[in-house]
């Protein structure tokens, strides 16, 4: 049997993996000495999020079958997603003389022709890329950069004009339009595609803000660059990432220099627009990947370090990430993003304290700005710390005076710790005042609505605010539970069926919705049912507290009325 058909057999008998850890490896793991063993190891260690260990066993298994197609088909993209692209490029090489329809790994050994400058080599590999979901967007855009770098820009002009005929991309094409030719020193050009971007898009995101104000700017027209700051900021109000731009306007004279200087930096570019699609679409892997072959193009990169470093948290990856942050240029306006990522991360790895230091060091050294101490009470109210977290939220809350509707977050958090640490007059302060804010805020509208239900006041109104949350929010698993426990503390249990019903279809695993849904239905006289609903939350890991409740209901089923706690 060869090792291509072992594997693929082993491939079918091991398709459930088991389920991701919640951290790192203690230390690296040991390659065995079989290519089974090594496989088999390596797939126990992608499901587990262990990318380096996964690398480390297939390179293994590779030195018993240095040409198997599956081996390297695997290896090749750990490599890229553990950040090891010079050694990804290499096996994406093997690969490709054994199968050539392997469009990511096209794209691999071509990001390694553009780092070393060979973008004829690159070119030529990029136009004879097997069609695949790549060629939509990065395959057109990464050759046009590459058509640059080898000198051809009428060439890579048109590989770019093919986004035109996606209504999807029309935006894109002028945006990277604008940057090519403004790298190609064709102002006019430049200043056209610009344009056209802006026009098209009335909520400029940052990058096309801050390169496209400096293109304005280059070409005199500071007025144009201010207007287009001026739009970011219109969303983003709280944002200081345009604050040097506006800086250098108000000065007056100088002009910024080209962000996108060489066409490998527009080829990074290129990734990290790739990544930004691939995971706005859930395609995590694919957008780590590209995002990797990103910063190896352009390792300083702050707005592709800060995205692949929020790939990496979602992974889990928290050690991982907090290096990438850390990379990050401190003078760059995005290393404040970067250093509150960093102390998140502190705070998910129990290093609390560093966490906290870090926070208490960043607020004092950015004396207006809320955001360290809004992240440092969320981690109080995290760790249950409520009255610490409630007055953090007063620390950050002065800093934002007079409050404006886009801080509705901060009083609904505040409230929750004021509500959690028994200061309920402040509390409901706060979340009448975030619903002025925002009236149709789910969350807001749920738990305010909730808390009078369970103190037995305003039930009628706050019976509306919970149905409003629900009609806004109809997935939301929480959400319904709360409709279906307010029904059932209302003393009116046979309405209250079907969404406990409904919020254990959306939140099957959570113990306390499961115990809502068996009081609901012995209330009902569905004792049977009931008692599965709380061996069902018995059985998903339930606090202290309540796993000797449901013990006890189900020993002595549930004494107590429906509504007793409300009359």
């Amino acid at each position: 049997m060869t090792s291509a058909v072992l594997l693929a057999s082993l491939a079918v008998a091991c398709a459930s993996s088991p389920p991701p850890s919640t951290g790192a490896s203690a230390e690296p793991a040991a390659p065995g000495s079989t290519i089974t063993g090594n496989y088999l190891a390596a797939r126990h260690a992608r499901a587990a999020g262990e990318e380096t260990d996964a690398a480390a066993f297939l390179l293994a298994a590779l030195k018993g079958a240095p040409d198997d197609p599956v081996l390297l088909s695997r290896a090749y993209v750990v490599l890229t997603l553990d950040g090891r692209v010079p050694e990804a490029v290499e096996v994406a090489r093997r690969l490709l003389v054994v199968d050539q329809g392997a469009a990511l790994a096209h794209v691999v050994v071509a990001v390694g022709d553009i780092h070393a400058g060979r973008f004829k080599a690159a070119a030529e590999r990029l136009h004879a890329i097997p069609s695949s979901p790549l060629s939509t967007f990065l395959v057109p855009t990464l050759l046009a950069w590459t058509e640059l770098g080898a000198g051809d820009k009428p060439a890579a002009m048109a590989s770019l004009a093919g986004l035109q005929s996606n209504p999807a991309l029309a935006t894109l094409y002028h945006v990277h339009a604008a940057w090519l030719t403004d790298t190609a020193g064709d102002g006019a050009a430049s200043l056209t595609h610009v344009q056209a971007a802006v026009d098209a898009q009335p909520e400029p995101w940052l990058r096309l803000a801050e390169l496209g104000g400096g293109i304005y700017e280059r070409a005199g027209r500071p007025d144009d660059a201010r207007a287009l700051y001026g739009r970011y900021l219109d969303q983003h109000p709280d944002s200081q990432l345009l604050a040097p731009a506006l800086a250098r306007l108000d000065k007056g004279g100088a002009r910024p220099e080209r962000d996108i200087v060489t066409a490998r930096d527009g080829a990074a570019e290129a990734l990290f627009d790739s990544a930004g699609i691939a995971g706005r679409q859930n395609n995590r892997e694919t957008a780590l990947a590209l995002g990797r072959l990103g910063l190896f193009l352009r390792p300083d990169f702050p707005p592709l370090q800060i995205l692949v470093a929020d790939m990496l948290d979602q992974s889990e990856r928290y050690a991982e990430a907090n290096r990438l942050y850390e990379s990050i240029d401190p003078r760059h306006p995005l290393a404040t993003t970067a250093q509150l990522g960093v102390a998140r991360n502190l705070d998910r790895m129990e290093r609390f304290d560093d966490a906290e230091a870090m926070l208490r060091r960043m607020a004092a050294e950015r004396p207006d700005d809320p955001e360290p101490l809004g992240e440092l009470a969320d981690s109080l109210r995290r760790r249950e710390k409520f009255a610490e977290a409630a007055a953090v939220y007063d620390e950050a809350i002065t800093r934002v005076q007079p409050l404006q509707p886009r801080h509705w977050r901060l009083l609904y958090a505040r409230g929750i710790a004021l509500e959690r640490s028994k200061q309920w007059q402040r509390a409901e302060a706060d979340f009448l005042k975030a619903l002025e804010f925002e009236p149709e805020q789910p969350y807001v509208l749920n738990y305010l609505g909730y808390s009078w239900v369970e103190q037995g006041r305003n039930l009628e109104r706050a019976e509306t605010m919970i149905r409003k949350a629900v009609e806004l929010r109809p997935n939301d698993g929480y959400i319904v539970d709360s409709l279906g426990w307010v029904l059932y503390r209302l003393g009116r249990p046979q309405e209250a069926v079907e969404p406990m019903e409904r919020a254990v279809e959306l939140k099957p695993e959570d113990p306390v919705i499961n115990d809502h849904l068996g009081d609901v239905y012995w209330a009902v006289g569905r004792e049977r049912e009931a008692r599965f609903q709380w061996q069902a939350a018995l059985a998903s890991n339930p606090e202290p507290e309540l796993k000797e409740t449901l013990r006890r209901k189900l020993t002595e089923g549930l004494v107590r009325e429906a509504n007793a706690e409300t009359r």
